[in-house]
């Protein structure tokens, strides 16, 4: 009995030392809890990471983005912009916001902008020259997608038919644009041709086709402004000054500038012709436009070596010594310089020989000046004469034969006018 007791006592006590224990290590939580690990607490690597070995070092992996044109000085190219009344100026851009279709950049042209000899100011809207537009677009057939659904008018029936992937195929053809004419917009007929920034600037730049930048060689009024569209016109102004240069003599006046300037997109030009263009167009044109042509070329000729054009005078004075003319004809424009190296072959030691002595023995030719004339018919006669033809595809027979009547009527007056002069 005792011993039973004693059993049950020392159990007891055994019993009330291990809770205690249990209680003086763990903490105050029920059993049934399921205690978590304490989270690892990474310290801050102090060594530097081991650096790569290849030489060249590997570049990291950065997506190439195509940066975007920097924007360029409010002052640069403001030899472009000419202005015009403030009621031409609404008009113009009443119309170009009239369309939904996204245009980049588009600008106004013609005696419908800018007056000229032989065409009389009519006030009647009936009588007043058809307003001539260029729009440069992003992407042809989603333009023309667009512009179909908001004005199906402007496009023949075979066109709309056919949609705007054949509209922009065909506008892909040598020049590459699509004329849309005798389109009544705002209360006047208009003609607006589509083209892509692209190849407007490829014929700045180059002179492909010269169909393009030499309508952009003459009095302008631009509409919706570009950067890119911007610096590369002025490369082509530059182009235009230094080409006339060369085809002209060492002393003559400014309106003969701006004749030979003007007279280099007709060279090779079709309608020059046939009587679908005044032939006196160009006289008639610089004849009142000789302060817009002053505005787009002075600036220009004070920064190119040798030229003499004070800034209230018309006479202009140029070095015509080979290595004057050497430096502007290396910096013409890369198509007609194929052509003229390649009137070259054959007249003299190579290129590879002694470029310098190639450059100054081209520069010397008497026969440059008709060098130059040649080539550049070369350049627009194709393109002229396939955008001629693409008109009757863009305008449909019944507006061709109707803008054809119309040119007729104005080289008649045009010829007219010249004659009784």
């Amino acid at each position: 009995m005792l011993s039973t007791t004693r059993s049950s006592a020392s159990r007891a006590s055994a019993h009330h030392l291990q809770c205690l224990t249990r209680s003086l290590t763990t903490d105050s939580t029920t059993s049934h809890n399921v205690l978590t690990p304490p989270l690892h607490i990474s310290k801050p690597e102090t060594s530097k990471s081991r650096q790569s070995q290849l030489y060249p070092r590997p570049r990291p992996a950065v997506p190439r983005q195509r940066q975007a044109l920097p924007t360029l000085p409010a002052t640069f190219g403001r030899n472009q912009v000419l202005p015009v009344p403030d009621s031409t100026r609404a008009l113009l851009e009443d119309i170009v916001r009239s369309f939904e279709a996204p245009i980049r950049y588009a600008f106004a042209y013609g005696s419908g902008v800018f007056e000229q000899a032989g065409y009389e100011k009519q006030k009647d809207k009936e009588d007043r020259p058809m307003l001539d537009f260029i729009f440069a677009v992003t992407h042809s057939d989603h333009w023309h997608s667009i512009n179909m659904q908001q004005h199906p008018g402007h496009y023949p029936l075979h066109a709309r038919v056919l949609g705007s992937s054949f509209v922009a195929k065909t506008q892909e053809l040598s020049p590459g644009l699509w004329f849309n004419t005798f389109v009544p917009v705002k209360g006047v007929n208009i003609k607006y041709g589509v083209t892509t920034v692209d190849t407007l600037c490829a014929d700045l730049l180059n002179w492909r086709t010269l169909y393009l930048a030499g309508r952009m060689h003459k009095p302008l009024r631009i509409i919706k402004d570009d950067a890119r569209v911007r610096l590369t016109q002025q490369v082509n102004l530059t182009s235009a000054l230094r080409t006339a240069l060369l085809m002209l003599p060492e002393s003559f006046n400014q309106r003969e500038l701006f004749s030979a300037i003007a007279g280099i997109s007709y060279s090779g030009d079709p309608r020059m012709v046939l009587p679908a263009e005044n032939r006196g167009k160009v006289e008639n044109m610089v004849s009142r436009q000789e302060d817009q042509f002053r505005e787009l070329y002075w600036r220009l000729a004070q920064g190119l070596p040798g030229v003499r054009w004070a800034a209230g005078s018309k006479s202009v004075e140029q070095d015509t010594s080979p290595h004057a003319r050497a430096a502007h004809l290396k910096k013409l424009p890369e198509e007609l310089l194929k052509h003229v190296h390649q009137r070259a072959e054959g007249r003299g030691p190579p290129r590879e020989a002694d470029e310098s002595a190639y450059w100054l023995r081209i520069a010397g030719d008497k026969e440059l000046p008709s060098i130059l004339d040649s080539e550049i018919t070369k350049i627009v006669r194709y393109p002229a004469t396939v955008q001629s033809l693409k008109g009757i595809v863009s305008a449909g027979v019944a507006k061709s034969a109707r803008y054809s009547v119309a040119k007729v009527s104005k080289w008649w007056k045009g010829a007219s006018f010249s004659s009784s002069s």
